[in-house]
This record gives structure tokens, C-alpha cells and sequence, in this order.
């Protein structure tokens, strides 16, 4: 008996069961020029060994896609973990993104760059060996004995408190990993790869799909790293090192304390930002940007009443409301509005209103009516020679922006959810997803926009970012991290009913299910117990500044 294989653009094939993907990869003669590292069977994303047992449609996966470049980057963790492991007898801990890079730690202390050069070395010879990387589906029990057996206690927890069972399992040279997606056949796939000492720890660096043959440019952003070192503490203070920790908390009904003593945190890091303007007696414009999902809105509603407490009288201008009407908005080359350019926006109304708002003037401030796509008329603002600008949007600091304005009049603030909490020691919840379903609960409630749609822009919107926005963020007087430890937990109560929308037949269905299986790890916690002042609030609705 044999069983028909349809793949994606390439043909229809009889085979017998079970055949994988690389069975089917020799078959076709697929994947010479191209570095196939998973397949969609389906339309579910699967590791390449997984086997067919009947009639089914697949797709290949490479590294072109996101997708492709999350599983290569999985993989290229695990080989570190594995490497670390022969070479320290130790594991790593991936704490966080940095230029590129994932930033990891090892468990007993510094890495230094005598001990991240023996890493390397053996990241080289465990791939130079193309070990295969063999899937495995084990019952929850076992699961947990083999991960405690490997010194991974967080990661069996973590398995239980989702209640996954069973559970696959990687398994390398006799060393097995957890991770929420599938990862690449073999070591030999990783081709592009380097680890750089940086701080007390090391930076894994990999290809994107913005740079697929090559490394991307390492640029340590130090401002950046010392707002990761910032957040480590406040993780230290509320007792959460992995979601593990989470559970745990929410299982004791402390997550209404939980929530609170974050927020905490948040209000002190706006009083240090609110003393360092109100302190400067030349600051007459503070400049807050950062990408899509970041809470700028929130941020400068909250830092302006953190200013009024210490006697300034800030105004604050939405640069969302200066976007050029629809009409006149630029496409991009595939011939569909480009709203992340800076060139969307007005910036002759921007530059003419800052000028005359700090000159005393009276300005008739504009208000953008999204559903029309035009420009209203909004309030007339006039600023006394006390008061304090405040403007945010995705490119508030950006040069084209206030260009005319004297630097020591100016203070910038960059904003965004810049690390989260991981789900254990290997696998990091992604700042760029974190934004996209706080985007995604925001979208559907403001705009009543599809989870498939906002899914279908997101990769323009990241492609602005990356053009439009990181470029500026160490150039920022302060940087706010967004990131709330409890975030995800409330998110999910929203997300996840929304993702489960996505019909089987959409392009965004992989999407949607990668971020389904990302919050099936993480606990639910109601939104009640949200403050009405919160930066979350403003995804979620219920905020006092709305």
C-alpha cells in the first residue's frame, strides 16, 4: 500500500508509508539550492523526520522564511547547550536578544573568553560531525525523568504545570532538549554561525532573513544591555526566573501581588526618568519613540503625570494624528500602503507645529481619523514658556523629526517590550512576539481588525522597524523596557481565541499556530487584577487614559 504525497508547487508523489521528509527530499531532488530545515505537513509545521502514514499535502521549509529562521536558530541553541555541556560539563541559559544574537550565560559565572573560546570549539566539532538530530515522542513521565536525569528540573515542571502529554524530544548525541518547535535534521545544516565573549557572558549569533547568507553586523548595544541587566533585577525581586516560576506564583494566588509589585517597579523607573527632565532646566521637548506594541502612548501619559507631580506642565502630542491622508500615503514595491516610512508622515505640519508650540504660538493641533484615512481638526494648544512638549510615535526620534529644535532643548525616550520571561533555559519568549499579541488584542478591539490580517502586515511592520526605528534606539537619553512579567499570562485569555480564527487555508494558519503553542506553556492570569494605569491597558482596554 502506498500513500500520495502532494508537495506545494512541485508535483504529486506515491510513497511508502511511513516515508519523512528527507525520503521525500531524495525522491524530488528538492533543497539543492536551498536550506531546507523543516517541512509543513498539512499546513503543520513538523520536523523533518516526521513520518507519513497517509495521504497528505506538504510544504518545504527553509531558511528564507521566518519560520525557517526560527527553527535554524532553536537548532543552533541546542548545539550550543550540547557543546557546553561537553566542553564545561555545564549548561547555558539563553537570556535574551542582542544585536542578532541571543546573549547566554553559563550557570556557574562569567563566561570569560578563554571559556567561550573551549565553547566554540566544540560548537565546531559537534557540527563538523553532522550528528543527526532525531525527534522523539515520549510520555509525560518519561519526559520528566529524562529531564531531570540532565539537571532540568525548570523545563520538567514547566511541562507538567501545561499539562503536555506526551511530549517530543530532541535528542543529539545522547543529550536531549525541549524546545516549542521542531528543530533541523542534522548539525551539519548549521553553516552560518559565530559566538563572541560580550559582558559576563556570550552572544550566539545566526543569519535572518535579512541577512540569509551571511552574519549580520554585531553591534553590542551597550545602552540596551544594561536595560537587560536592569530587568534581570526586577525579575530577581519578584522570585520569576522562567515560567516555571509563574506557575508556581499563580498555583499560590500570588499573582495579584505579583502584578502589583510590577507595576512598582514600572512607576519607579518613571520617577528616575521624570527627575533627570524636571530636574534639567533647559529640556523643553521629551521625544518618545519606539516600534509598534511598545506602550508609547501609555508611557507618555504616565511620565506626564509623573512631571506635574514635580511641578512641570507637560502637553502631549500623538505624532499618529500627522500622517499624510490616505490618498497621498506612499506605497511600497509590492504596491500596498507603506504607514511605517517616515515619509507617511506630514513632517512640514510636525516640524511647523513643534516650532511654533515652543515658541509660544497657538497651533491648531490636527486629529487622523483612521477610518476615513483624513485628517481632522483637533484642539488649539498654546504652551507657556514652563510647560513641557511631550510627542511620541514610531519616530519620534528620528532626525526628520524636530531637526530645527536645539539638542539641549530635547530629551528622547525609546521605548519597548525589550525582554520578556523566558519559558525555560533554551527557550526565550521573543520580544517581537511579545509586541505582536499585544498588537493583535489591540487591532481587533480599536480597528476590529482579523488576528489574520494583523498576522498578514506584521512582517511590514518588523521591516520598518528594523529600517526605521532600532536604528535610533542607543541614541535615546533613557531607555524604558515595556515588558511586564505577567503580560503574556493576561494576554492569552485574549490571544488565544483569536489565533484559534485562523482557518487552515489562510497563508497566517503556521503563524497562528506557533504562537498557539508558545502560550499553551504559559498560565493564565485574569485581567481584573490589571491597574487601570498600566501600559497593558492600553491593548486590552479598561485604562484611565482612554
Amino acid at each position: 500500500m502506498t500513500i500520495t504525497v502532494e508537495v506545494a508547487g512541485g508535483g504529486v508523489y506515491s510513497l511508502d508509508p511511513p516515508a519523512t521528509g528527507q525520503d521525500l527530499l531524495e525522491r524530488v531532488g528538492a533543497g539543492c539550492d536551498r536550506k531546507i530545515v523543516a517541512w509543513h505537513v498539512n499546513r503543520y509545521l513538523r520536523p523533518l523526520d516526521w513520518p507519513l502514514r497517509e495521504d497528505s499535502v506538504v510544504d518545504f521549509v527553509d531558511t528564507s522564511s521566518f519560520e525557517g529562521m526560527s527553527v535554524y536558530r532553536d537548532t543552533l541553541t541546542f548545539v550550543l547547550s550540547l557543546a557546553c555541556r561537553r566542553a564545561l560539563g555545564e549548561d547555558i541559559f539563553v537570556r535574551h536578544s542582542i544585536s542578532d544574537g541571543y546573549y547566554c550565560e553559563l550557570q556557574s559565572g562569567p563566561a570569560l573568553e578563554e571559556r567561550t573560546s573551549l565553547v566554540r570549539q566544540a560548537v565546531e566539532q559537534v557540527i563538523r560531525r553532522d550528528l543527526p538530530i532525531k525527534s522523539e515522542i515520549l510520555s509525560i513521565d518519561a519526559a520528566e525523568r529524562i529531564l531531570h536525569q540532565q539537571n532540568e528540573p525548570d523545563t520538567a515542571d514547566l511541562l507538567k504545570y501545561a499539562g503536555v502529554d506526551p511530549v517530543t524530544l530532541y535528542r543529539c548525541d545522547g543529550i536531549y532538549g525541549f524546545f516549542h518547535g521542531p528543530l533541523a535534521p542534522s548539525t551539519g545544516s548549521l553553516t552560518s554561525w559565530d559566538l563572541v565573549p560580550f559582558r559576563d557572558g556570550m552572544v550566539l549569533r545566526f543569519p535572518t532573513v535579512a541577512y540569509p547568507l551571511v552574519l549580520p553586523p554585531f553591534t553590542p548595544a551597550e545602552k540596551l544591555a544594561d536595560v537587560f541587566n536592569e530587568y534581570s533585577g526586577w525579575l530577581q525581586i519578584l522570585g520569576v526566573r522562567t515560567m516555571e516560576n509563574l506557575h508556581g506564583q499563580v498555583i499560590e494566588e500570588r499573582a495579584a501581588e505579583l502584578v502589583l509589585v510590577s507595576e512598582a517597579l514600572h512607576s519607579q523607573k518613571f520617577n528616575r526618568m521624570s527627575e533627570r527632565i524636571s530636574t534639567s532646566r533647559k529640556v523643553r521637548l521629551v521625544r518618545i519613540s519606539g516600534p509598534s506594541g511598545s506602550g508609547k502612548t501609555t508611557t507618555a501619559m504616565r511620565l506626564a503625570i509623573h512631571l506635574r507631580a514635580m511641578g512641570a506642565r507637560p502637553i502631549v502630542v500623538s505624532l499618529d494624528d500627522y500622517f499624510l491622508e490616505r490618498d497621498k500615503t506612499p506605497r511600497d514595491s509590492r504596491g500596498e500602503h507603506d504607514f511605517e516610512t517616515i515619509d507617511a508622515m506630514d513632517l512640514d505640519l510636525i516640524n511647523g507645529n513643534l516650532e511654533d508650540l515652543l515658541d509660544g504660538r497657538e497651533v491648531t493641533l490636527p486629529r487622523f481619523n483612521f477610518l476615513t484615512g483624513r485628517r481632522e481638526e483637533g484642539p488649539k494648544v498654546t504652551m507657556r514658556s514652563d510647560e513641557v512638549l511631550i510627542i511620541e510615535g514610531i519616530h519620534g526620534l528620528n532626525s526628520r523629526i524636530s531637526s530645527s529644535i536645539p539638542a539641549e532643548l530635547k530629551f528622547s525616550v525609546y521605548v519597548s517590550p525589550l525582554t520578556g520571561i523566558s519559558l525555560d533555559r533554551h527557550n526565550r519568549t521573543s520580544t517581537t512576539d511579545n509586541r505582536l499579541l499585544r498588537r493583535l488584542v489591540r487591532d481587533r478591539r480599536l480597528r476590529g481588525k482579523s488576528a489574520g490580517t494583523t498576522l498578514a502586515q506584521w512582517p511590514s511592520v518588523i521591516r520598518g522597524a528594523h529600517r526605521y526605528i532600532f536604528p535610533y534606539q542607543e541614541l535615546a537619553d533613557e531607555m524604558f523596557n515595556s515588558a511586564l512579567v505577567f503580560e503574556l499570562s493576561v494576554l492569552k485569555g485574549y490571544a488565544e481565541p483569536m489565533l484559534r480564527t485562523v482557518r487552515e487555508d489562510s497563508k497566517q494558519f503556521g503563524e497562528a499556530q506557533r504562537l498557539l503553542n508558545i502560550l499553551r506553556f504559559v498560565p493564565y492570569i485574569p485581567a481584573d487584577f490589571v491597574p487601570d494605569n498600566s501600559i497593558l491597558r492600553e491593548f486590552i482596554g479598561g485604562g484611565c487614559f482612554e
